[in-house]
C-alpha cells in the first residue's frame, strides 16, 4: 500500500464517521437556512410554520448544547397556570428512557411539547391516538420521532432474546425490521446498533407519514411535517436525520 493509500485510509477510520456527520448536518443546515450562531426561534412563528418549528427546537437544543439554556416558561407561575390551556408548537415521540428528558434537551418550557413516550418510541393504537389529538384538537403541526443513543429497547432487539419477559416481546417485533437492515448493512456490535436506531427511527417516521385518514394527508398536503431525530447521549446533540428533512414536501419537488 503507498503512503497515499495508507493515509486516506486512516483518515476514513480516524475522521470518516466524523466527516459524513457534517456532510449531513450540512444538508438540514442549507435546506431549514439555519444560522450560524442563533439561538432564538419565535414561539409564535414556530406554532403557525412547522419548518419555523423546526428551527426553534433546533435553536433550543444548541442552547443546552452550548449551556446557554434560558429554561422559558419554567416558573411557578408558568407551572401553575394550566387553566389557559395549551397551543404546543411540537408533538414529540420519544423513548422512556429517563436520560432524554424532551424539555431540557430542546430549552422549552410548559406548554411548548407535546409528548408520548414508550421504550424505543414504538407506536400503537393509543400512541396514534395521542399524536392525533396533537393534530386536529392542539392544532400542533409538527411531529418529531426522538431516537437516542445507547437505546436499551434497540440493543435488546439486536439480541433477539428467545424468551423476553411479559409484553417486551412487542417492542422487540416492532424494532426487529431495523435490527435485521443494522446488521446487513454494518459490522460491529456499535456499528449495528447506531445504524439499528437511526434506522428504527426513519421507518417510524414513514410510518406515521402512511398513517390513515389524519396524518397521512395533512402531511402530503404539506400541513403537518414529520420528521426523525437522533440524540446523543454524551454531546447533548440532537441531530435531525437529513432522508427525513430532504424528503419534506417543500423540498421534495
Amino acid at each position: 500500500m503507498n503512503s497515499i493509500s495508507f493515509f486516506s485510509l486512516l483518515f476514513f477510520l480516524l475522521l470518516g464517521p466524523l466527516a459524513l456527520h457534517s456532510q449531513q448536518a450540512a444538508v438540514v443546515d442549507r435546506l431549514l437556512e439555519l444560522e450560524d450562531g442563533q439561538y432564538f426561534a419565535d414561539r409564535d412563528s414556530a406554532y403557525k410554520n412547522p419548518y419555523y418549528g423546526l428551527k426553534k427546537l433546533i435553536y433550543g437544543n444548541r442552547r443546552f448544547v452550548d449551556n446557554r439554556s434560558i429554561k422559558p416558561r419554567q416558573s411557578d407561575a408558568d407551572l401553575k397556570n394550566g387553566s389557559l390551556g395549551q397551543k404546543p408548537f411540537a408533538t414529540i415521540i420519544g423513548c422512556a428512557d429517563s436520560r432524554v428528558p424532551n424539555e431540557i434537551i430542546f430549552d422549552q418550557g410548559v406548554g411548548d411539547l407535546f409528548i408520548t413516550r414508550t421504550a424505543g418510541q414504538v407506536m400503537a393504537e393509543a400512541s396514534y391516538g395521542t399524536i392525533e389529538y396533537a393534530t386536529v384538537v392542539l392544532n400542533t403541526r409538527l411531529i418529531v420521532v426522538l431516537g437516542h443513543q445507547s437505546c436499551g429497547a434497540v440493543k435488546a432487539a439486536m439480541s433477539l432474546p428467545e424468551n423476553p419477559p411479559g409484553h417486551v416481546v412487542t417492542l422487540i417485533n416492532a424494532i426487529k425490521p431495523a435490527s435485521l437492515y443494522a446488521k446487513a448493512h454494518a459490522s460491529g456490535e456499535k456499528e449495528q446498533t447506531d445504524l439499528a436506531i437511526r434506522q428504527n427511527v426513519i421507518e417510524q417516521v414513514n410510518e406515521l407519514r402512511d398513517l390513515e385518514p389524519v396524518l397521512s394527508r395533512r402531511f402530503a398536503s404539506g400541513e403537518v411535517l414529520i420528521v426523525g431525530a437522533v440524540y446523543n447521549l454524551e454531546t447533548g446533540l440532537v441531530s435531525f436525520l437529513e432522508e427525513t428533512i430532504e424528503s419534506l414536501p417543500a423540498f421534495n419537488k
